[in-house]
């Protein structure tokens, strides 16, 4: 279709954050397509989209992260968009640092990350310990060095779009971009710069965190050692 970017926005009771993100994108982004997939919502996601005429997927059921940017991916596939963009609910994406990733992408990759920590400082807080294991991970079975593999903002071109609309085992996660790379896939990654969410309660508490660090982890190392692509 257009060389346009479909911005996908997974959105699980964001009702005090939706209307901020996406008025942000109709107002000043102008040249970006959106669609915002409400999973399952169960508060009022969904009908603040609907009150403002806001481009909308609503899903009967929670489908989880991975289900529910399939369904924005299909769009994205049904629709012939050129490239699609995972972009966070919840306030914490800048849409400012899209366009760079675009031209990123038209380089000839694949796949484009949205990096906190190429030009960050180091520090010693879990998220970035955490991200650090796994990019270490992703580098000893891949030999490819990807400095923020848990970022959420993350650009994919058309094969890429195919790859997550169509197989069923597809989330978009840092093992996944592992087994990416592993079949081929070309990942490049440019700085930007995220915002601390303003409101709303992530899921990612320090618990569930350290669980997911861990499933990663085993994942990257054991389990993508036996994955397998459709063709």
């Amino acid at each position: 279709m257009k060389d346009k970017v479909l911005v996908i926005i997974p959105a699980f009771n964001e009702e005090k954050n939706i209307e901020r993100v996406v008025g942000n994108l109709v107002k000043n982004y102008p040249e970006l397509d959106y669609v915002v997939v409400s999973d399952g919502s169960t508060d009022r996601t969904a009908e603040i989209c609907e009150e403002n005429g806001y481009r909308l997927i609503r899903l009967p059921v929670n489908l989880g992260l991975a289900g529910c940017f399939q369904t924005g991916m299909k769009y994205a596939w049904e629709k012939e968009y050129a490239c699609a963009l995972q972009f966070d609910g919840d306030g914490q994406h800048r849409p400012e640092f899209i366009g760079m990733m675009k031209e990123k992408l038209d380089e000839g990759y694949n796949i484009v990350i949205g990096s906190r920590f190429i030009t960050e400082k180091k520090d010693f807080s879990m998220r970035m310990i955490g991200s650090r294991m796994i990019s270490a991970a992703i580098r000893m079975t891949t030999g490819r060095k990807i400095t923020d593999p848990t970022s959420g903002m993350r650009m994919f071109d058309r094969s890429m779009i195919l790859e997550f609309a169509y197989n069923l085992n597809y989330g978009p996660e840092p093992d996944t971009v592992s087994f990416l790379v592993k079949q081929g896939a070309k990942v490049a990654e440019v700085p930007v710069k995220i915002d601390e969410r303003t409101a709303g309660e992530s899921y990612l508490r320090p618990i569930v965190a350290m669980k997911y660090m861990l499933r990663m982890l085993a994942s990257i190392l054991i389990i993508q050692n036996f994955r397998l692509r459709k063709r």
